[in-house]
């Protein structure tokens, strides 16, 4: 299939099922859906369908997560020695990096995401999983010091069993990865529901998963709408769920998972502060503010769009960022020169336009931007609220868009109070040329990650996550595979006489 801009649109070929285009994988083979239901996918720069994919039914939910059960219990996956998952992760890695460029263009043809954006982050991609690759080997248990006489202890690292990977529109494969590798490196079996904007990326990966050699039933790809999703978390086989979305979503999978004690990882929304001071290199942070916040045309988690900044520079670095903001160039995504994409879907732009609407009712001062761009696909503006009460909806809400709240603060302790009063605490920027500040700060600010004089850099061997509504538990780094295992303590009775231990330390 081809789109107007003359480029493939792949998946026809790898993930075909008769009458329903791109199909569902499941134990090892592609099939459409019960019924041969579908929905369309679209994209957001032609504003037009190109393909179908399977819409799955709690029916097929269910197939997926019995033959996930399966090969978890029969030790397909878990019973191979560590070195062998390593090895075929290793595969994997290298056919990601084959096939890097096929599965950057698809998730541009879905999301609209900038060429020079994507395709970094699918060659970091092969990176995280070699990382996690290596972590098979390496994480485990560990020898401990009994507690009585007479015993040998130690601990044990074992899979959880079925994982339900249930990743977003904004960074399709990347949130997939994070979840994804350190799963299977952990020897778990794992049911993927995408989101119904960016299905066909994951099925692409999903394919190279088979190629590389990993075992029919250990991966498998649900596709569909909410109902997908709600089934897949219902269910009682799915012993954990890694979730990255909106915070409303992930607290109503807490709350349904926790009815039946399923284990959970949540990434979920952020309103980030950026804290300028007057001491910062001026253009430097614009810089910075912007990559923070317009990279993704704003639909990132970590987006800093809550932008403080010290009255001494304020209307200068507002100036600035303003003019800078109105100068991006916006275009097709797959061309390197453009700076600003579109929205990912019709529902996205009229969120936006909403939150556009609500500025104006609260009497904010805009800029530059606040409304859409008279072009094809769905554009907006990247936009600029000066002087944002804290109080705003468009200060504390998570708009999802280029949208900034800039903010003025006087003092260091104002400036931490500002950035702690939120709700979240996913990331924030400090941008400052004081040392002392830049040591000092990180410890004050309450949030997952903190960037100094630089934003929105992350990479395989740090942790991320975030504080309060951010979410729960964290992904990436060594630790994430502690998610994926259970800890299980062991004792060993070397020659004691049979006695009944009655409580710690009586017998």
């Amino acid at each position: 299939m081809t789109g107007s801009r003359g480029q493939p649109r792949l998946g026809l070929g790898i993930a075909e099922a008769p009458d329903s285009g791109f199909a569902l994988l499941i134990d090892g083979q592609f099939r459409a859906a019960s019924g041969d239901a579908a929905f369309a996918v679209h994209d957001p720069f032609l504003e037009q369908d190109w393909g179908r994919v399977a819409l799955a039914s709690a029916a097929d939910v269910d197939a997926a997560v019995s033959a996930a059960h399966r090969a978890f219990a029969d030790g397909r996956w878990s019973g191979l020695l560590a070195g062998e998952r390593a090895r075929i992760l290793l595969r994997l890695a290298d056919l990601i990096q084959r096939d890097a460029d096929l599965l950057t263009r698809q998730q541009i043809f879905e999301n609209g995401k900038l060429i020079s954006e994507m395709a970094p982050g699918t060659a970091a991609l092969a990176g995280d999983c070699r990382f996690f690759a290596g972590l098979a080997e390496t994480h485990g248990g560990m020898s401990v010091p009994p507690a009585r006489a007479g015993f040998t202890t130690f601990t044990l690292k074992e899979p959880v069993g079925v994982v339900s990977a249930i990743t977003p529109w904004n960074t399709p494969l990347g949130l997939l990865g994070w979840k994804l590798f350190p799963a299977l490196a952990a020897g778990n079996t794992v049911v993927i529901k995408p989101s119904e904007v960016t299905p066909t990326s994951t099925l692409m990966l999903a394919q190279l998963c088979n190629e590389a050699g990993i075992p029919p039933g250990v991966v498998n790809v649900v596709t569909g709408d909410g109902a997908t999703g709600a089934a897949l978390v219902d269910h009682p086989l799915v012993a954990k769920i890694a979730f990255t979305g909106s915070t409303a979503t992930g607290q109503a999978i807490a709350s349904r998972a926790a009815l039946r004690s399923a284990r959970v990882t949540l990434e979920l929304g952020g309103k980030s502060p950026q804290l300028v001071f007057a001491d910062a290199d001026l253009d430097r942070a614009v810089s910075g503010v912007m990559a923070g916040l317009f990279a993704a045309t704003g639909q990132s988690c970590m987006a800093g769009s809550r932008v403080l900044v010290q009255d001494a520079v304020f209307d200068r670095f507002c100036e600035q960022l303003a003019t800078r903001g109105s100068r991006m160039i916006a275009g097709d995504p797959m061309d390197p020169c453009t700076q600003l994409g579109p929205l990912a879907s019709r529902a996205q732009l009229d969120k936006v336009l909403g939150y556009f609407a609500i500025a104006q009712q609260e009497g904010l001062t805009c800029l530059t931007g606040g409304h859409r761009l008279d072009r094809q696909g769905y554009f907006v503006a990247p936009t600029v609220y000066r002087d944002v009460p804290p109080a705003s909806r468009i200060a504390r809400e998570e708009i999802f868009g280029p949208v900034a709240a800039v903010m003025r603060f006087g003092s260091e302790e104002e400036a931490v109070a500002l950035a702690n009063d939120t709700l979240f605490g996913l990331a924030a920027g400090i941008w400052t040329q004081d040392v002392a500040r830049a040591h000092r700060l990180p410890h004050r600010v309450r949030a997952g990650t903190v960037w100094v004089n630089n934003y929105r850099i992350i990479g395989h061997t740090l942790p991320f996550g975030g504080y309060g509504q951010s979410g729960t538990g964290r992904e990436m780094g060594a630790q994430a595979l502690d998610a994926y295992t259970e800890t299980k303590s062991v004792w060993i009775d070397t020659g004691n006489d049979l006695h009944f231990v009655t409580g710690e330390g009586e017998s």
